[in-house]
């Protein structure tokens, strides 16, 4: 397994809306596997395809918390919200491409998914908590969405601009 390079935003391609994936190739096993080995390196609890440069509609997450338990990776290829509940979760939420920023971000609380596995059949499974927060998180990006985007004008300013400064202090070094 590899190490992937984590893109920065501002990035035109995290704004990029990802293609479905026409079927599991080794190509694709190989991606998911660099992407778990890149989001536990991290550390984070999810990573989509076009955080590392590919635009296609993979995401790979795993929100288990407790250091003691096994790891509980998730691969998703083509995922989509079946289902959502009204009711509502305010998470602080972060993410890989936007390092050490956070900002409360409100969704539902509940989702149901449908994706490909890598075994190449569909799936479903209800999520709530972290794992519903994080499932939505990553199927934003492969919609080229970030968490940015549900922030008020201002507050989205701020840290882009904070982005940009990391990025030119990252090109110097």
């Amino acid at each position: 397994m590899t190490t992937l390079n984590i893109l920065l935003h501002p990035d035109p391609r995290l704004k990029k809306i990802c293609a479905p994936v026409a079927r599991i190739t080794p190509e694709i096993e190989t991606l998911a596997a660099d992407m778990l080995a890149t989001m536990y390196d991290a550390p984070g609890v999810g990573l989509a395809a076009p955080q590392v440069g590919v635009l296609s509609r993979v995401y790979v997450m795993d929100c288990e918390k407790d250091p003691e338990a096994a790891r509980n990776p998730i691969v998703m290829v083509n995922p989509q919200i079946t289902w959502s509940s009204e009711g509502l979760n305010t998470y602080e939420e972060g993410c890989l491409s936007i390092p050490d920023q956070y900002a409360d971000v409100t969704r539902p609380a509940q989702v149901r998914v449908e994706w490909l596995g890598l075994d190449g059949k569909t799936q479903e499974r209800e999520f709530d908590g972290l794992w519903a927060t994080c499932a939505q998180h990553e199927i934003d990006h492969l919609d080229g969405r970030l968490f940015l985007d549900y922030l008020s004008p201002i507050k989205r300013q701020m840290i882009t601009r904070r982005m940009v400064k990391l990025k030119r202090e990252r090109a110097r070094a």
